[in-house]
């Protein structure tokens, strides 16, 4: 595992990010850990989550794009950090656009916030997790009425690896083999049980056997 995803895990569980224990989701599982980006909440975390990022966009889709799109509201702030990151790390000005939720109808009008989107832009979009991909639903029809752009792939910060609406592949699978392009995230969450099983992070052990069993329960069951 690069030394990056490994840092960007304890960085998951230093913000409280990525939280364990027993929690509900929007789809009404029951799930041994939970993950919330908005928790990221200082400038410094905000600057060294762009950076991890970059790095993940720059290992999957190189830097040969125009655009980052983060989708109201959470990845208003992740396209931002992000586009800021890759200036500073790699030397590429990437302009960064989002959507607002509502049409703003006076002043700077329209639905997006940033730069406009323009025939031949080519579009990578970020945002923190995808568990089912009705985010992407949502979306994609939302960037493909600005302008004729290529979306170039997806980048989400963790792969929850369970199945997706049609249950039998991931979310991030399903949205490969629907619209076209590529679904990646910085790491998964095999990485994660991985990395922290039987592992000390901030002066304890994180994922014990008891965590794990909880872990590979949900698993067998939602599990890809």
């Amino acid at each position: 595992m690069e030394l990056y995803k490994q840092e960007f895990i304890e960085f998951m569980v230093e913000s409280d990010v990525l939280k364990f224990g027993e929690f509900t989701l929007k789809s009404g599982r029951k799930s041994p850990f939970f993950m919330n980006a908005g928790a990221y909440v200082t400038g410094t975390q905000l600057r060294r989550l762009g950076e991890y990022y970059a790095r993940a966009i720059h290992d999957n889709y190189g830097l040969d794009f125009d655009i980052l799109f983060g989708p109201a509201y959470k990845g208003i702030p992740l396209s931002v950090a992000a586009a800021m990151a890759i200036s500073e790390l790699y030397g590429k000005d990437i302009r960064y656009c989002s959507n607002r939720k509502e049409v703003k109808d006076h002043g700077d009008t329209g639905i997006l916030l940033g730069s406009k989107l323009k025939d031949g832009d080519r579009v990578v979009i970020i945002e923190d997790v995808t568990t089912s991909g009705k985010s992407i639903e949502e979306t994609f029809p939302i960037i493909k009425a600005q302008a004729d752009v290529e979306v170039k792939g997806l980048m989400v910060s963790l792969n929850r690896m369970e199945v997706g609406k049609g249950g039998k592949k991931c979310a991030l699978d399903e949205i490969k083999d629907l619209y076209g392009f590529g679904a990646n995230a910085i790491v998964t969450m095999d990485e994660v049980v991985e990395y922290l099983y039987n592992r000390e992070c901030r002066g304890r052990i994180i994922i014990d056997d008891t965590l794990k069993a909880a872990i590979d329960a949900y698993y067998k069951q939602y599990g890809v």
